[in-house]
């Protein structure tokens, strides 16, 4: 168990701010895992997966387990699809460039997700019309107070909007490591109607659509939009969309009536966070280190050296100018540290 003392987590977070830990071990195998947690029982644990869907604003007393846990592999086979096992460690988006090269299908539209497996399902990812629960088949755990092996089914999970029980009533109570996927083999079901996928199927002259194509475009789409970590900080979308009622909106559109919103049921409406944020004037605006990017609202970044404790102070300032001006809370889909 080989801990190391004050270790940077600039290169371990994809807003590349500049936080430490004060103990840190990387992880390699679930049998390392479960020794470092008995032997910390006592004391508080910080688990770091890919570390794209969190803000450090400080630096981390906490001990840092880094989960790198290795592997893909298809463990059950059918005529008509596939269970995929992947370890936590896994890169998502080469998990879903891995998938494609092997002809399944049912997360082609979650391409470019940054991040690893592990936390996928903590945060229940979702892109373009999919989520990870459509293609979700359970996931293995390892209980942090008892080091016991848990399997949670796609139903143990309650997966909601950009939630799940691993953020909800267990959280920090369970560290995910490995995630089975149930992925089509044949007769995919695609999905292009959500966003702008179909003109860029249409730009790039594909008429005939198959699962790479359909991941072709997303990644198109997202690069357009979106800024990449490794140029500029940042952790993709920083606020969830928010779900209000018909009546809500019904106001919001006598201000607004050409504001843009999905319907959810007969009485929720999604309205997007990104608009909201534009519209209140934030789309580009730049606070020296840090900002809000200009081609996407949703996106806070830091240009260079910004600390996490701004790029925090102007989340809040946000959210405090949006349920100003449009009465509407927008919640923050990154994790504060």
């Amino acid at each position: 168990m080989n801990i190391q003392e004050n270790v940077s987590l600039k290169t371990f977070n994809t807003f590349g701010i500049d936080a430490k830990a004060k103990r840190y071990v990387n992880i390699q195998s679930v049998d390392n895992l479960k020794e470092v947690l008995k032997a910390e029982a006592s004391k508080s644990i910080f688990v770091l997966g890919g570390g794209s869907n969190m803000l450090l604003t400080k630096d981390v007393e906490a001990l840092v387990l880094h989960l790198n846990l290795k592997g893909i592999a298809i463990i059950e086979e059918k005529d008509d699809y596939a269970i995929v096992e992947a370890q936590a460690g896994e890169n998502w988006h080469e998990f879903v460039l891995w998938c494609l090269d092997n002809n399944l299908g049912g997360i082609e539209n979650l391409s470019l997700i940054p991040g690893n497996i592990g936390t996928a399902p903590i945060q229940n990812i979702g892109a373009y019309g999919v989520e990870l629960k459509d293609a979700f088949h359970s996931c293995e755990t390892i209980n942090i107070s008892t080091q016991q092996t848990i399997t949670f089914t796609n139903k143990d999970c309650n997966f909601g909007y950009r939630e799940s029980v691993f953020k909800q009533d267990l959280k920090g109570q369970y560290i995910i490591t490995s995630v089975k996927l149930k992925l089509s083999k044949r007769n995919h079901k695609l999905n292009i109607d959500y966003g702008a996928i179909k003109s860029e199927l249409d730009d790039l002259g594909i008429t005939n659509p198959n699962i790479k194509d359909i991941s072709k475009a997303v990644i198109n789409i997202r690069q357009s939009k979106l800024p990449d970590p490794e140029k500029i900080g940042n952790s993709g979308s920083f606020f969830k969309n928010p779900v209000i009622s018909k009546t809500e909106f019904k106001k919001l559109q006598k201000d607004f009536p050409n504001a843009p919103h999905y319907v959810i049921s007969e009485s929720e409406i999604k309205v997007p966070a990104g608009w909201l944020i534009e519209t209140a004037g934030f789309k580009g605006k730049r606070f020296g280190d840090y900002g809000v990017h200009n081609k996407q609202a949703l996106v806070l970044v830091n240009y260079e050296n910004a600390l996490g404790k701004d790029i925090y102070a102007l989340a809040k300032l946000i959210q405090q100018t949006v349920l100003r001006l449009f009465n509407i809370k927008i919640e923050t889909e990154v994790n504060i540290i």
